[in-house]
């Protein structure tokens, strides 16, 4: 069976193979093997699919991670908070860390996240507390997988639609649920040409600003083929000192099916002004 399947799947998922069949060794039942096998031998097919799973899930909670090395410290910035898949918004409490002196706190950023847009509260010097700052994703260099501090989780999913390479790892476990590992390269410009409408133009502007288009991952799917956590990296040039900045971004999904209510702000509540950056 593992021979057939090789010449079926090719060279290029040849590894894939073998650790699935490595993995149900020890105590498998031969059908476990070949389920296990299949979920395997296309790797890239599935996660060009994972989008779409969650999609038809519906909602979850979220937690994220942006790490990031800068003047020789490594900053890490997390936030939390709910996400609808089919109406594409979402939203999180994105918590800054500590000045390096640790003697400065931030407010939390309150985010919304929707399609084409970005809304934040308590960002930016000078904008009153009662005004949201609305930023245009299509308009960012990295497309908001970066920017806001948290890679909005619908989009983190859409980078998927771009893998190029990926191969399937084995049987792990995520929060306490079992999942199978996944790792690979996905282009944001192949991501984007496959993007739903909403996020097309966030990828496209990914796919140019960035350092480089190819975005290495590792991701988690749970049995129902939902991803359970996904890790990329994305390499960006700063702005300031021309140079390439390696930022690694964590997205952990789960408590399908939460409710999930978010009210995007009124024009009278956007504030018009400038921000510090």
């Amino acid at each position: 069976m593992a021979e057939r399947g090789r010449r079926k799947a090719g060279a290029a998922v040849l590894s894939g193979v073998v650790a699935g069949i490595c993995v149900c060794a020890a105590g498998c039942s031969a059908d476990g093997v070949a389920v296990e096998d299949g979920r395997a031998a296309d790797p890239v097919r599935t996660l060009h699919r994972a989008a779409d799973v969650l999609v038809a899930a519906g909602t979850s909670k979220a937690r994220t991670s942006m790490e990031m090395a800068t003047g020789g410290t490594l900053v890490t910035i997390r936030g939390q908070g709910v996400y609808d898949y089919r109406r594409q918004l979402g939203q999180l409490r994105v918590l800054l860390p500590q000045d390096p002196a640790g003697t400065s706190e931030h407010r939390p950023i309150t985010e919304l996240l929707a399609p084409g847009a970005l809304f934040m509260k308590n960002r930016g010097a000078g904008v009153p507390d009662d005004k949201w700052v609305r930023v245009e994703t299509a308009n960012l260099s990295d497309g908001n997988l970066v920017t806001g501090g948290a890679t909005d989780p619908f989009a983190a999913a859409e980078v998927l639609r771009g893998t190029r390479t990926a191969t399937y790892v084995g049987r792990t476990e995520v929060a306490g649920t079992a999942v199978r590992h996944y790792r690979g390269t996905a282009d944001l410009t192949a991501a984007a040409e496959d993007a739903s409408a909403g996020g097309r133009d966030a990828l496209r502007a990914a796919a140019k600003g960035f350092a480089t288009a190819r975005v290495p991952f590792d991701v988690y799917l749970d049995d129902e083929g939902r991803i359970r956590k996904i890790r990329h990296r994305f390499s960006f040039v700063n702005g300031q000192r021309k140079e390439a900045v390696a930022v690694a971004s964590t997205t952990l999904l789960y408590d399908f099916g939460a409710p999930v209510q978010v009210r995007l702000p009124a024009a009278d509540d956007i504030y018009a002004g400038r921000i510090a950056e």
